[in-house]
């Protein structure tokens, strides 16, 4: 989805994720912060035009957000044309309070002031040059791009037509070399065509990103995360090399496990992963390959996904099931409203992005998700996700508009994560779906379960942006687009591609985040954050079992202290919200380091003698 005017209000769709406000006004209200602006510049000019602002920004996201809900729902050449018209007059709204904004830099005024002009500053995520048709051309082509991931399939030898979703369920269970080649040669085929609208979008998201002051659009990224775009950058390098070590010998053990599968001609026991070989389209997460990486006798002795089905859960008790887990905290439960507008599963009568995401469209109570739910374990969780950030969104409504968000747009993939934890065995044993909790001795398999899937992300959370930080300051220039985004695959991932890549065939634009114009550095901070998060809301409930067997599920202290934090929004800098849930203001990825402390262990054992690297 379109992603050009992300603003810190209630319309953020957050999640999977989709950070969209877009909208629509009158000419008349259009006017007003401009006139405003054209006055003395005070600190009184200054709050006149904050509030001016906001009444107008309430209108924006509401009509915006709608715009953008039919257009995931209902995929037409109709739709696409409004939504584009949106998202323009949404991005010249944000352009143009970004630069009546930036009027204030040396006007002396209050702290929550200045915080709320920095934040019409930074916002924008795909800002439009100050330019009708440029603008125009910029929505349109976000319209576009979105449209086509959203419409891709593949047409098979045979004739078969296969869906993104039906593409995915082949990468996740065959175990056929060939066939999961073909599968990831399919879905490619629908990103060539993005290329040079990308690079257009490119080139107009840097003419806008320099008209409010910024070198290129991903130092304007960079900027918004209360400290310089050099000291971030650098934050994220020292949190990767926190984490590296356990990476790295979680990688050599699966390549060795591969090689037992496929036969070390075809997974070189000194080289990269060829990358459809790891149960994930992208290779960003590897727990469907569970079964071939287990260590033995790890069996838990139960399969979520059956457990789901022997209790009859569609998937509507699905989200029930969820809800259950905040309301045990002492959150209320979701408006009637949530279940009446909700996406649930998948039309049979037309194209919807089915990518998992949460939506608050109007700043109150009209929070929603859309989610085209398998009814399995891991979408099991994945609702619990999506809800932690329905319930994120919810708590910070009383805020003005400028703070409904989280404190940084790590805090609100980290919050749905870390409810996610809490879907442990004990948990699921409270709620009936299983009978007894594995003893200690499960634990490896367990943790390997998640480590495929957190551990094995996070060098993908880290990439994604470091090849558009390159693109976008002219590092990395369009003929070598493909051929960069798989020399950081390699560096970070240990990852390869399976067959030799065109240079035109814009792999990046197969991963929904490139064309849908979504920042990703959140997703890398989130895999960070919620094990910290874990960690110390474990800690406040009382916990004494490690932090790996630990859920809050009925503690009403952590629902507490989770509220407070919630409930503060983007108010203060992220670092004050770190401290009141943490006790400290800097990020420390040792939590995941505690997490997986038995697996790390065993995963040294086991790779002893072998070449690790890559």
């Amino acid at each position: 989805m379109q992603s050009t005017f992300k603003l810190t209000t209630a319309a953020i769709l957050v999640a999977a994720s989709l950070s969209t406000c877009n909208g629509d006004n009158t000419a008349k209200n259009a006017a007003k912060p401009a006139n405003v602006v054209s006055k003395a510049l005070t600190a009184q000019a200054a709050e006149k035009f904050l509030v001016a602002t906001e009444q107008e920004l309430v209108q924006l996201n509401l009509e915006g957000s709608r715009a953008a809900w039919i257009n995931s729902n209902f995929i037409t050449q109709d739709t696409s044309a409004l939504a584009a018209a949106a998202d323009q007059k949404s991005t010249e709204a944000g352009v143009r309070f970004a630069m009546q904004a930036a009027k204030f830099d040396s006007v002396e005024v209050s702290a929550d002031q200045r915080r709320k002009l920095n934040i019409l500053k930074q916002s924008l995520v795909m800002p439009a040059p100050q330019n009708s048709a440029k603008s125009a051309e910029l929505a349109k082509i976000g319209a576009e791009l979105n449209s086509l991931y959203g419409k891709g399939n593949y047409t098979t030898k045979s004739g078969e037509t296969l869906s993104l979703g039906e593409m995915t369920a082949t990468m996740a269970t065959s175990r056929d070399y060939d066939e999961l080649l073909a599968m990831w040669q399919g879905w490619r085929t629908i990103s060539p065509a993005m290329k040079p609208l990308y690079i257009r979008q490119a080139e107009l998201g840097n003419e806008g990103a320099q008209g409010l002051g910024y070198t290129d659009l991903g130092a304007m990224w960079r900027s918004n995360y209360d400290m310089p775009a050099d000291d971030f950058a650098k934050e994220l390098d020292r949190l990767w090399q926190q984490v590296k070590p356990l990476y790295d010998d979680l990688h050599c053990y699966v390549r060795t496990e591969l090689g037992k599968t496929y036969g070390e001609d075809k997974v070189p026991q000194d080289q990269p992963i060829p990358a459809h070989l790891l149960g994930n389209m992208w290779a960003q997460s590897w727990g469907n390959i569970y079964d071939l990486v287990a260590p033995e006798n790890a069996d838990p002795g139960y399969d979520l996904t059956k457990q789901l089905a022997a209790n009859n859960y569609n998937e509507i008790k699905m989200v029930k099931g969820a809800e259950s887990f905040f309301t045990s905290l002492g959150f209320e439960a979701l408006p009637a409203t949530f279940w009446q507008r909700s996406l649930f599963t998948k039309p049979a009568d037309r194209d919807v992005v089915c990518h998992a995401s949460a939506w608050d469209l109007d700043a109150k109570d009209d929070i929603r998700i859309k989610m085209c739910i398998q009814k399995t374990g891991e979408d099991f969780s994945v609702i619990h996700h999506e809800l932690g950030h329905n319930f994120y969104q919810r708590a910070y409504q009383n805020q003005p508009v400028y703070y409904q968000n989280s404190a940084n747009d790590g805090f609100h993939e980290a919050i749905g994560d870390r409810i996610a934890l809490s879907v442990t065995p004990k948990y699921l044993k409270e709620i009936g779906l299983i009978d007894t909790i594995p003893d200690e001795s499960k634990d490896i398999g367990l943790l390997m379960k998640m480590a495929l899937d957190k551990v094995a992300f996070i060098p993908f959370g880290l990439m994604v942006d470091q090849w558009r930080w390159k693109v976008y300051s002219g590092e990395v220039t369009p003929e070598n687009y493909n051929s960069a985004w798989w020399e950081l695959r390699e560096k970070y991932q240990g990852v390869t591609a399976p067959t030799a890549r065109n240079a035109n065939a814009f792999d990046p634009g197969a991963k929904y985040h490139v064309p849908g114009g979504v920042p990703y550095s959140r997703y890398f901070l989130a895999h960070i954050q919620q094990f910290e998060f874990h960690r110390a809301l474990c800690e406040i409930s009382g916990n004494t079992d490690p932090i790996h067997r630990c859920s809050i599920y009925n503690n009403k202290e952590a629902g507490a202290a989770l509220n407070t934090v919630l409930e503060m929004g983007s108010s203060q800098p992220w670092q004050a919200a770190y401290k009141v849930l943490t006790g400290n203001e800097q990020m420390d990825a040792t939590a995941i380091i505690d997490y997986f402390s038995p697996l790390h262990t065993w995963l040294k054992d086991k790779n002893q003698g072998k070449q690790c690297g890559f």
